[in-house]
């Protein structure tokens, strides 16, 4: 990516587990809180903005283009232009990728982007049936003819329409995201203990960033409605008392004879929401702001949908190309946990050398994923995957930790439901 963009600064709202906390917080209030406080962390004044660029999966009905209600809600002025962007789980980092194209392409200086869902408020619909009836019941002009309608009503209407399962579904390979986690399972040979072994390693490596304040560096506290009597400090899915032996009692849940994938070792539902300032070279010599790192680089790339989990490979493959750079270029990773399966099949891909010949067309594998350089404060499978915002959440705490630890290039990558992947290059300032 040339020039490169600068992240100037960036927070999140803690990640509550979906139903909990955040449950009346829509997913625009969400984004309200995230940028808001990155205005005020940065002191830049509202008006020079250019553009906001959200994230979101579940398209909240109350909020057509979120963005644009977030901006307004946060305080930007009227002339601030804003637009939502969509790419299931990468959505977060394709708000990233957005608006630092905008910014190379000389429409923009200064850009808020990110991402926000609440998954708690993603509705039960109705079906064809109901909702027919509801329109002859409005188009009625008699009593009788309301009557006649009403008597139509059979109870079978009222079985709801399940919008987040329906949505965890891939409408043309016919699979669900845990059931394409079990395809991958079985191709690359991994089994249940290897899935909770890894399952733990995210809960401990995100409970001891928590006891050291690492994340308490990114996030912002949010009241907690409806009596904002406390407020949400902290992500509340990672378990300090997660063991193998709490992992091995649940039961699979996707392929309930035979499978190996979890709730224990996949990612739950979540709400949550990012920030982060975008910004040329130039405004960042004009602002005087010193940057958290770089943008220098981005890449999505297209798979069959049933092995959807393996987009990060397809995705850092095409990026290396792009960027003319190898993997041990690079120093640290942040890799999505949707599930433990995914994540260990990237690393046997990402290692092996027929992989690469036969799917990625490279002459040798991309290069190791090692744990000690992999979601090193944990991930997902510890603390949750709100669709919208995941993305551009690993972004955040890969700069963060890459500072922390003196180190100065990284990649962050997610597989995205429909058979894609993303990833995004990062440096430290």
């Amino acid at each position: 990516m040339s020039p490169r963009i600068a992240i100037l600064e960036g927070v999140r709202t803690p990640f509550a587990k979906s139903g909990g906390s955040f449950k009346n917080v829509a997913a625009d209030d969400l984004g309200a809180i995230v940028v808001r406080e990155v205005l005020a962390k940065t002191g830049i004044d509202p008006g020079a903005f250019d553009e906001v660029v959200i994230g979101n999966v579940a398209q909240p009905i109350h909020a057509a283009n979120v963005s644009r209600v977030i901006a307004l809600k946060a305080g930007l002025p009227n002339q601030v232009v804003a637009h939502t962007v969509h790419r299931n789980c990468a959505s977060g980092m394709q708000a990233l990728s957005t608006g630092a194209l905008q910014i190379i392409s000389g429409q923009s200086d200064l850009v808020i982007a990110g991402g926000t869902e609440c998954m708690s408020q993603i509705p039960l619909l109705f079906g064809a049936k109901m909702t027919e009836l509801f329109v002859r019941l409005m188009r009625a002009r008699t009593v009788g003819q309301r009557v006649k309608v009403l008597s139509s009503f059979r109870p079978s209407y009222l079985k709801p329409i399940i919008a987040i399962q329906l949505g965890l579904t891939d409408p043309i390979c016919g699979l669900n995201m845990g059931e394409t986690a079990e395809v991958l399972a079985r191709e690359f040979g991994i089994d249940r203990a290897e899935q909770d072994r890894y399952a733990l390693q995210s809960h401990q490596r995100a409970v001891e960033a928590m006891k050291e304040g690492r994340f308490g560096e990114e996030i912002v506290p949010v009241p907690v409605m409806p009596a904002y009597e406390r407020l949400q400090m902290h992500d509340d899915g990672p378990r300090p008392e997660q063991s193998i032996e709490a992992l091995k009692k649940l039961r699979p849940f996707f392929d309930r004879h035979a499978g190996t994938v979890t709730a224990g070792n996949a990612c739950p539902l979540t709400d949550g929401a990012v920030a982060l300032v975008l910004a040329s070279e130039r405004k960042v010599k004009e602002l005087g702001i010193e940057p958290l790192g770089w943008i220098t680089g981005s890449a999505c790339a297209g798979l069959d949908g049933r092995r959807m989990g393996l987009g990060p490979a397809f995705a850092t493959s095409k990026l290396l190309d792009d960027m003319n750079m190898e993997m041990s270029d690079f120093d640290l990773f942040e890799l999505n946990e949707a599930f433990a399966a995914q994540v260990l099949a990237n690393q046997v891909a990402f290692a092996s050398d027929a992989f690469a010949q036969e799917e990625l067309g490279r002459k040798k594998a991309l290069g190791e994923l090692p744990d000690e350089k992999l979601n090193v404060n944990g991930g997902a499978i510890a603390l949750g995957h709100p669709v919208g915002a995941t993305g551009a959440r690993m972004a955040l705490t890969l700069l963060k930790e890459m500072k922390r630890r003196g180190l100065q290039r990284g990649i962050a990558s997610l597989c995205i439901s429909g058979g894609l992947g993303a990833a995004i290059a990062l440096e430290a300032a």
